[in-house]
């Protein structure tokens, strides 16, 4: 007897078949453009290789739902995680229905390590890509300023580290001006944080260097150091960083960005600024090597100098310097004297050739008596032929001249 419940169905004139509903939920599942690109993760609760493929169950362990996936032989060797019982995983598939069996699977194109085996991916993906840009070449690294007036610390107001910090600068290098940028450095709010703090520390202008710190801690704790937004800003940083993050089993990518790393924050704060008891005991060991050197020298020239006078001596150059000395008077008064009996008989030929020329002087003869006849025209009378009666002639005296007439030749 059908029950009253079911009289008020409205039975239809035709039902569909078995392969149209299938068809239908394939269609549905298959086209739905969520489910043809899904990561889905879960635990892997049986595996089993097939010729075709592998095939396994990934379930929520929670929740207690379950799905069926396949991965076929040749998308295996592309898998950077192999499907293993009891072990997390992150697939990426699609779905599929299969009419034949009325079920449906995902057919997985890659499979991932979950968990921290997720994280170390993630890391090592990032670290390629930074690394491919250029960020981690040593050429990109900045020396630290030798002797910082202005020093900028970015880690929390809270934390150990930044006690550290204080204390070992104070120590170290009294009357440094410390700028502090505080800022979260854990949890999901640490890279914005981080990332303010050092733009805060850029406008300021002052520092000469910064120092990104923190106390160290679980591996998950550092995350923040491995953020892209983090690892950028210190790569763009106008001033040279060097972290302190105090984790020393990993490095993070902060480290590899920054113009120097070391692991704690005290070995920061030491490599950041020399100590004033170091500085004092180099600058004496420079007074004392400069005394060496000059005293050094000094014996060196001491000693060239003795070994000159011992040649000297050998030589006994100043013996011959005397010789010289004598050789050379002898030189200079033979010298004298052939110049002073040169200078005599010079004298001597002078006089001579005085009396001759006073001699053959007509002045001199002319006070002797004689005179000296001229032709108005001054040409000298020398023959009476020559002359002519009542022409007139200059007659030069010994004193004066007279002027005559000829009355008359004689030859």
């Amino acid at each position: 007897m059908i029950g009253a419940d079911f009289a008020d169905f409205l039975i239809p004139d035709a039902a569909v078949s078995v392969a149209e509903l299938t068809d239908y939920i394939r269609f549905l599942l298959e086209q739905d453009e969520q489910l043809r690109q899904i990561w889905v993760i879960g635990e892997v609760s049986s595996a089993n290789h097939h010729r075709s493929g592998l095939f396994f169950t990934l379930q929520d362990p929670d929740a207690g739902a379950a799905i069926k996936c396949v991965v076929w032989n040749s998308q295996l060797p592309k898998l950077m995680q192999m499907p293993i019982v009891g072990e997390q995983i992150i697939i990426l598939g699609s779905m599929r229905v299969y009419p034949q069996r009325g079920e449906y699977q995902l057919s997985v194109w890659q499979a991932l390590p979950a968990g921290v085996g997720l994280q170390a991916l993630r890391y090592q993906q990032l670290r390629n890509r930074l690394e491919a840009e250029g960020l981690f070449a040593p050429e990109r690294k900045r020396s630290l300023p030798i002797h910082p007036q202005i020093i900028a610390v970015i880690t929390s107001p809270t934390a150990a580290a930044w006690g550290d910090i204080q204390k070992t600068l104070k120590h170290r290098y009294p009357g440094l001006h410390i700028l502090f940028s505080p800022a979260t450095v854990q949890g999901e709010q640490a890279p914005e944080s981080i990332v303010n703090a050092i733009q805060r520390v850029e406008r300021d202008g002052r520092a000469e260097v910064l120092i990104l710190s923190r106390g160290g801690g679980a591996v998950e704790e550092l995350a923040c150091f491995n953020d892209e937004r983090v690892v950028r800003a210190v790569a763009n940083c106008s001033i040279p960083v060097i972290t302190g993050i105090g984790h020393q089993r990993d490095e993070s990518l902060v480290d590899l960005v920054a113009d120097e790393s070391v692991h704690t924050p005290t070995a920061a704060a030491e490599r950041v600024v020399p100590a004033l008891v170091d500085l004092y005991n180099q600058h004496r060991q420079r007074i004392t090597n400069l005394q060496q050197v000059v005293y050094g020298e000094l014996e060196t020239a001491e000693n060239q100098l003795q070994g000159l006078r011992n040649l000297l001596r050998r030589l006994r150059l100043d013996t011959q310097v005397q010789q010289e000395l004598l050789a050379l008077d002898w030189k200079r008064r033979r010298l004298m004297q052939a110049t002073t009996s040169k200078l005599l008989h010079a004298n001597q030929h002078l006089e001579m050739l005085r009396q001759k020329l006073a001699t053959l002087n007509p002045k001199a003869v002319l006070e002797r008596g004689y005179a000296v006849v001229r032709q108005e025209n001054g040409i000298i009378v020398r023959n009476a032929a020559d002359l002519e009666i009542g022409q007139e002639l200059l007659v030069q005296l010994g004193q004066g001249e007279v002027k005559v007439k000829v009355i008359e030749t004689k030859e």
